[in-house]
């Protein structure tokens, strides 16, 4: 007989896919068609100016951050607008007065942002072969590093959607506090090329180590601009801390129960 938990946690990711693959014209399509212009401006036309960062090209070079760039956002996107909706619907509370353990309740709804990440990843990663050789010396550290972004940002992203008391509030983050990391994380330039305060300030970025340790993934350890230990330990770390929050906020039932 199956697990009771097991059946209801594969349940609740596969509503989530079946959300995402409904609305594939909003989930799938806008992140292949921003990242397509990325690499057609950055990778072609600017990239034809900056030249070559050490020895890898400027499209090479920025293949490995536009990909990281689009799982967050979309890992991120995808459980603080699912759950949020929920809460907003009311039938979350369904879900919290059922005989299911709160990590049921986390772990499905983070399997479906970290699924939506993987996707739109493989979906940027095939538009890029169109622009560039696409390599990987080391898969086990590219498939490792993807899993852990998108399941941090996955949440971060149910953080956001218990706190958050409208859908303005689930744009507030993204906009203010994950565009400008993600930027400034190492995605179009190497921390090499900052002045040393700037450098050093960059090194309190988590983005940064996921878009690093992705980038060693993909291009080699010429490519990374940190050890890369440090930035496994960084992602468990965030990974061990924000799931802790996530089933502490359902346990207590912060901005769930009204």
């Amino acid at each position: 007989m199956s697990n009771p938990n097991v059946v209801a946690l594969k349940t609740i990711a596969r509503r989530e896919v079946a959300r995402i693959l409904r609305i594939w014209g909003q989930t799938l399509v806008p992140p292949a068609i921003t990242m397509t212009l990325y690499f057609l401006i950055f990778g072609k036309l600017i990239g034809r100016q900056v030249g070559n960062i050490g020895d890898i090209t400027y499209m090479d070079f920025i293949v490995p951050g536009l990909v990281m760039m689009a799982v967050i956002q979309n890992a991120y996107g995808n459980i603080s607008s699912s759950f949020f909706g929920a809460k907003f619907g009311r039938h979350v509370e369904e879900l919290l007065v059922s005989p299911m353990p709160n990590w049921v309740i986390l772990g499905g709804y983070v399997a479906g942002g970290v699924l939506r990440g993987l996707m739109v990843g493989a979906i940027v990663l095939v538009i890029a072969m169109f622009f560039t050789t696409v390599k990987l010396p080391h898969p086990l550290v590219t498939f490792t590093t993807v899993l852990l972004g998108a399941t941090i940002f996955s949440l971060a992203g149910f953080v956001n959607a218990v706190y958050a008391k409208k859908f303005d509030d689930i744009a507030i983050i993204p906009t203010f506090i994950l565009t400008p990391l993600t930027y400034l994380g190492g995605v179009f330039y190497s921390v090499k090329m900052l002045p040393d305060w700037a450098e050093t300030a960059t090194h309190a970025n988590p983005i940064f180590y996921m878009v690093n340790a992705f980038r060693y993934g993909l291009l080699g350890e010429d490519a990374i601009d940190m050890p890369l230990w440090m930035a496994y330990a960084v992602m468990l770390g965030f990974v061990v801390a924000l799931g802790w929050l996530g089933l502490r906020l359902l346990t207590k039932g912060v901005g769930l129960r009204s």
